[in-house]
């Protein structure tokens, strides 16, 4: 049997997810956690063998979780089905070590498909994105750059940004600046919605 771990913050997804993946003969949902900072102690305890990871979560996120998961538990692989099949996020998620990324309109039959080819080692990636993220191609966007963008997010001053990221604020306006270059945008929010549309925050 593969032990699936579930993790998604809506408690109606996830309970479809884990009636679905329980009729197959292989297959045994051992947890189901809404929180992605619960994913790690979860799969240590039941010892699972794939988790599934929604990207958006509280208290981590999918991306995150899968790196964590690699860190932590090494014998848990990833899995990240969620509705946001963004390029960007796909790129990102396999340079954290998720063994897949699939989106939540997977057909059940390939969704069971995919955890077994995760849980044997091989890499399952939605056909569609994979292609899509070869036409967008990596983040222009640095570390730095993405990390005020996420701060100015909510519209703070650039006095607000700069205390938060511990910058001065000239530093801000220019990753602001280079920022909304690199996403040909002409404000921030434009640039912020940019890149939050390629998955590249």
């Amino acid at each position: 049997m593969i032990r699936l771990l579930l993790a998604d913050d809506q408690a109606l997804v996830r309970g479809a997810l884990a009636a679905l993946l329980d009729l197959e003969p292989d297959l045994e949902v051992v947890s189901e956690v809404g929180r992605g900072d619960e994913v790690v102690a979860a799969a240590r305890e039941t010892r699972a063998d794939v988790a599934l990871l929604d990207v958006e979560m509280p208290g981590l996120d999918g991306i995150a979780t899968a790196a964590a998961l690699a860190a932590d538990v090494p014998g848990c692989r990833s899995l990240i089905v969620t509705t946001f099949g963004r390029p960007g996020y796909l790129r990102r998620a396999l340079d954290a070590g998720a063994g897949g990324f699939v989106v939540k309109d997977t057909p059940s039959g390939q969704l069971a498909d995919a955890v077994r080819r995760v849980h044997s080692g091989l890499r399952v990636v939605d056909p569609d994105l994979a292609v899509a993220s070869l036409m967008v191609g990596d983040s222009p966007l640095t570390d730095q750059e993405a990390r005020v963008l996420v701060l100015a997010e909510d519209g703070g001053t650039i006095a607000q940004v700069a205390g938060e990221a511990h910058l001065s604020e000239g530093t801000v306006r220019n990753y602001l600046s280079s920022a909304m270059g690199k996403t040909g945008a002409r404000t921030r929010a434009e640039a912020v919605r940019i890149a939050r549309e390629h998955g590249w925050l």
